[in-house]
């Protein structure tokens, strides 16, 4: 394979360093036919994207796949740049002059709202918003959430909304020993809150959630997990649907079914899980949210023959001082990069950036993850996602000779990012910030307590390099 002239590498940056980036990374260092550098370059002085600021701080063993990133990041034809922020410190025009191709693995960092009256209330967040709170992000170390109130209500069924339900009924003493940021484990203690209802629009057949993680919630020694009888028990049409069902959807049913019918429990908190209603209106008192009114749904096929949930009329309402929507990410425009503003993503034909949804493609742009596809999959669904656009990068550059260009070079593209960035962290630079968050974290008893703000860490580095 001919990708050079004169033995000049094939020069990549891949913007984002979460799963999406360093799996395109990965793919590019395996084609033992193609001499190519990559530089990583991410908005933060941390990588790993939503491993890091995503995964819930009382799943470590999922954060154990940080392992295998690190391995790729060793590899000497990697660069990390971060705390550089595309479309602020440095331009897509920069990266067209010092780069024969980029992929963007910028994820989906924006949400869907719900659009119903009442949706800005105080008291009404985005699942996003208390995720990244929780997990010391820096976008949201500042946020507040009012815990003083006794019920809160979690939109959506998705595994987000149960992580975030889950957070906020469990043990504030468990998750003190995990990453959970300090602040937030401070306000989960003098937390009020008794009850979580998390709010699913179709019924037990369709739930998003995985079985884990709906039996790790019914397995909660702080909260009963509680579930309607006639919210669990399915329709004609999802009994066809159960039958030829996946093993997950099976025992996501099966497993609702059963805990319907424990009733209550006798714990302190509780998490009701409510089946088939959507919220309609969102109710102040004072301009905070004071209640939530939902309406019963009722499932039927569509054309495509999937089962959609559909209004019935019926109205309950319920009191709650806090509401946390998790209906979805959505992505984040970024200056001088397509997006499509109805669906989130940078459009793209099979990872090849479009100018525009269905238009023609932007030589040496890619995309990954949920930039390219939408928020959808684990993180594990995200390398053969990475694969495949690497694979489309490699065949556009297979047997084409690479111009003789001085600003395509390792030195022109650090001089150009170090000119328009003065602190700029490298991974042997997150090297010492990560040591750093451990040592803090085995001195408050806990995993590690991570630096939750970019300027905290950025001073932390320049003492460290003293």
């Amino acid at each position: 394979m001919t990708t050079t002239n004169g033995g000049r590498p094939l020069r990549v940056a891949v913007i984002g360093s979460g799963p999406s980036g360093f799996y395109a990374a990965e793919a590019l260092f395996k084609d033992a036919s193609l001499k190519v550098e990559v530089d990583m370059i991410d908005r933060l002085p941390t990588p790993f994207g939503l491993v890091r600021g995503g995964v819930a701080p009382d799943h470590q063993k999922i954060k154990s796949v940080i392992k295998v990133y690190e391995k790729t990041a060793a590899d000497p034809r990697l660069r990390l740049f971060g705390n550089v922020k595309l479309g602020k410190d440095i331009t897509v025009a920069d990266l067209k002059a010092h780069y024969d191709a980029v992929v963007y693995a910028v994820g989906a960092e924006s949400d869907y709202r719900m659009n119903i009256p009442g949706e800005d209330l105080a008291g009404s967040h985005a699942a996003t918003e208390f995720v990244g709170w929780y997990n010391s992000h820096p976008d949201y170390r500042d946020s507040k959430f009012d815990l003083s109130c006794e019920s809160v209500a979690v939109v959506g069924i998705g595994n987000v909304a149960i992580d975030v339900a889950r957070i906020l009924a469990e043990d504030p003493e468990v998750l003190a020993k995990t990453d959970m940021a300090g602040y937030a484990v401070d306000a989960l203690r003098k937390s009020k809150v008794k009850e979580v209802i998390m709010l699913g629009r179709r019924g037990p057949a369709q739930a998003a959630f995985s079985p884990a993680e709906i039996e790790e919630m019914g397995a909660l020694h702080s909260a009963d997990l509680v579930v309607r009888a006639d919210e669990a028990e399915l329709d004609e049409e999802s009994k066809k649907d159960y039958a030829s069902a996946d093993i997950n959807t099976k025992k996501n049913v099966d497993y609702l079914i059963k805990a319907a019918q424990k009733g209550e429990g006798t714990k302190g908190r509780k998490v009701r899980l409510r089946l088939l209603v959507s919220p309609v209106e969102l109710i102040g008192e004072g301009g905070k949210v004071a209640a939530v009114r939902i309406e019963k749904n009722k499932l039927s096929r569509d054309a495509k023959g999937a089962m959609r949930p559909k209004g019935t009329g019926q109205f309950e309402t319920l009191k709650i001082g806090m509401i946390l929507r998790s209906v979805g990410y959505f992505g984040v425009a970024i200056p001088g990069v397509p997006f499509d503003e109805k669906k989130g993503v940078i459009p793209n034909d099979a990872g090849r950036v479009l100018a525009a949804a269905g238009g023609e493609k932007v030589p040496g742009q890619y995309v990954v993850g949920w930039a390219k596809r939408g928020p959808s999959g684990l993180i594990g669904t995200n390398r053969a996602c990475s694969y495949d656009t690497a694979a489309k990068l490699i065949e556009d550059f297979k047997g084409k000779p690479l111009s003789d260009d001085g600003l395509k070079t390792a030195a022109a593209a650090e001089k150009l990012i170090r000119s328009k960035k003065s602190e700029v962290v490298t991974f042997t630079d997150w090297k010492r910030l990560d040591q750093l968050e451990l040592e803090k974290g085995k001195a408050a008893g806990k995993i590690r307590e991570k630096f939750s703000s970019v300027s905290e860490a950025v001073e932390a580095l320049k003492t460290a390099r003293v």
